[in-house]
């Protein structure tokens, strides 16, 4: 049997964001994922491999590299790998481009919490932070609201003016407290170890979306805008004990568990009670989400012949 290698052009030509935030929340319909995450670390550069098997939808694993010093010469940050295997036989079921399940994985966990939590008004989107999972962001939130202007911000000015050249219509924001003061929804995704997002900078009825922090030494927003905000998360197996933007204001005191709303596997509980509320939706990722994301791809590709 020929086993389907999914090539990254290939999956962007028959992939939607929609679709895609549907098939994330089925996937939290059936029984909890079994998860396996391994972390290395060598200085600022990280080995991330990460397992997961769901009952019904099969398994992944899926091994990153990201070294960040790779920028500076040219080359990709993260890179890596994944193999999909078959929930009834565990043969290998497919091959996917990493860096096409990264993309559409990343940004769909974010934009599912959005659809749910975000106000369906907003109309002014920030983007925290010129990579290519900003660029990502961008495509992902514009499905689920059209109308939006967006901006982004980046700490280095020229990358998020090469983001706006790529992205017509694209606003560049000089001065981070006045896009975020400005802002329905702030999307992040940096590689910032100290928080960038200040909670007094927040007003009455935006919605939060933090990426970027995936180590335990890594924040985007400080305790304040804990404090103000009702707090999501997509897991609490990959949130809890592992990321710095929930584990260190645990470990302080500055939030208690009980300030954790809801993860995915209560996805009821992911709406507004207010509409002046601020939301806070911490994007751990997980294997499982790349499980739901490579099926979907598959699923996906299949369907196209």
């Amino acid at each position: 049997m020929t086993i389907p290698m999914i090539s990254f052009d290939a999956g962007e030509a028959i992939l939607d964001w929609i679709a895609l935030t549907d098939a994330l929340a089925a996937g939290h319909d059936l029984p909890r994922a079994e998860i396996g995450d391994t972390f290395l670390y060598r200085g600022d550069d990280t080995l991330l491999s990460r397992a997961a098997w769901i009952d019904g939808l099969g398994m992944a694993v899926k091994t990153a590299t990201i070294f960040p010093g790779n920028t500076a010469q040219g080359r990709p940050m993260v890179n890596g790998g994944l193999n999909l295997y078959d929930d009834a036989s565990g043969r290998l079921a497919a091959i996917v481009d990493f860096h096409l399940v990264t993309k559409w994985k990343t940004a769909g966990d974010s934009l599912l919490a959005a659809r749910r939590l975000a106000r369906p008004d907003s109309r002014n989107i920030l983007i925290v932070g010129a990579g290519n999972q900003g660029r990502a962001l961008h495509a992902a939130y514009r499905a689920a609201f059209p109308d939006a202007v967006f901006t982004v911000w980046n700490r280095t000015a020229e990358n998020a003016r090469k983001m706006a050249e790529e992205l017509p219509g694209l606003r560049v924001a000089e001065d981070l407290q006045d896009a975020v003061a400005q802002a329905d929804i702030i999307t992040s995704a940096t590689m910032s170890t100290d928080p960038l997002i200040k909670g007094a900078w927040l007003r009455p009825g935006q919605h939060v979306d933090l990426i970027g922090a995936y180590r335990p030494d890594m924040r985007e927003v400080d305790d304040d805008a804990l404090r103000r905000a009702r707090i999501f998360v997509d897991s609490f197996d990959t949130t809890i004990g592992h990321i710095g933007e929930i584990e260190i204001p645990l470990r302080a005191g500055t939030i208690t568990r009980n300030d954790l709303i809801a993860d995915y596997y209560s996805l009821d509980a992911f709406q507004r009670t207010d509409p002046d509320e601020i939301t806070l939706f911490k994007n751990g990722g997980g294997a499982h989400l790349d499980l739901m994301t490579s099926r979907f791809i598959l699923d996906r590709w299949t369907a196209k012949g």
